[in-house]
């Protein structure tokens, strides 16, 4: 938690430095996903030093919030742990903007539990049972004789969402209790050993007093662990997620060179030394669709399912 405040405050008052010389064209809003709001902080940091006179803002408030504001036309860059929604899309058409989808890097995200819960692994069934209420206690899946307490994010999450959509299969438990952040999150499981949540991979590898949990995708399948590079990287540990930034239209002039530094190797190096995992080729291929780049090797054109809907969605 105090990283995280300290790391906002650095980088609001750098650019607060910045606006203070700096024109329209030198300055960049970003707004939404708590998820990457350490890992854009930081990437907006490096490339301030880089680039005297220009000023990035990074602020969160949910991948929702985020993509609110590039509909409404008062951000330049939305960060999403999760695709656009169609709905909102039409939102966006309506308003004159064009969503545009770059991925930055790759969540493995890591479900959480006190390090005093003998539990190590759950299967993405058991998971969706726990959070939909039908598994309420520890005994049902091998732990201790204790009523489970359920964490998760605000509904404006795009984190709240993937969980749902892509693991859960149904509607949250009444009694999941709604924290602002991953860093809540991560701070509740250390006082609760009776808590269960669900955070990015960055933020687990740096939270005390919490285990992260391997995961198998069914029943008598393998369990992996969300910090093994391969096991992320190959599709094998079954809840991993691109992390994304959406713009309006083709990026150009700063909006465009930041991504650029983004994706660069400076930059994918910065990505995986706050915990997440750099982007595999087949999503460079398709960021370098948006950004006019070629000759890039594309060792699977068509690339991953999710990129396969947002070229349709787009």
């Amino acid at each position: 938690m105090k990283k995280f405040i300290t790391g906002f405050l650095i980088s609001s008052l750098v650019f607060l430095g910045h606006c203070a010389s700096s024109g329209a064209d030198d300055m960049v809003q970003i707004k939404g996903s708590d998820t990457l709001i350490n890992m854009v902080q930081k990437l907006a940091e490096e490339y301030m030093a880089k680039k005297p006179g220009t000023g990035i803002a990074v602020t969160g408030g949910g991948s929702g919030t985020g993509l609110a504001a590039l509909i409404n036309k008062t951000c330049d860059i939305a960060n999403s742990s999760r695709q656009i929604k169609a709905s909102e899309v039409e939102q966006a058409n309506n308003k004159g903007v064009d969503p545009k989808r770059i991925v930055v890097a790759i969540d493995a995200l890591s479900i959480v539990v006190s390090a005093r819960n003998p539990v190590d692994r759950l299967t993405v069934e058991e998971i969706g049972k726990i959070y939909r209420g039908e598994i309420k206690n520890w005994n049902e899946v091998g732990g201790d004789d204790l009523a489970i307490s359920l964490y998760g994010r605000q509904s404006n999450s795009g984190t709240y969402d993937f969980m749902k959509e892509n693991v859960m299969f149904g509607e949250y438990s009444p009694r999941l209790k709604s924290m602002n952040g991953n860093a809540q999150i991560a701070e509740a499981l250390n006082q609760d050993a009776s808590g269960i949540g669900y955070v990015g991979v960055g933020y687990a590898k740096e939270a005390s007093g919490i285990k992260v949990l391997k995961v198998a995708a069914r029943t008598g399948s393998a369990y992996y662990d969300p910090f093994n590079l391969m096991d992320v990287k190959s599709g094998r540990y079954p809840i991993t997620r691109p992390l994304n930034q959406y713009i309006n239209n083709a990026p150009k002039g700063l909006v465009k060179d930041f991504i650029e530094f983004e994706l660069s190797a400076e930059g994918q190096a910065i990505v995986e030394k706050e915990g997440f995992f750099a982007i595999p080729d087949e999503y460079q291929a398709y960021n370098d669709q948006l950004l006019g780049r070629s000759g890039r090797v594309k060792e699977n054109p068509r690339g991953p399912k999710d990129l396969e809907a947002a070229v349709g969605a787009e």
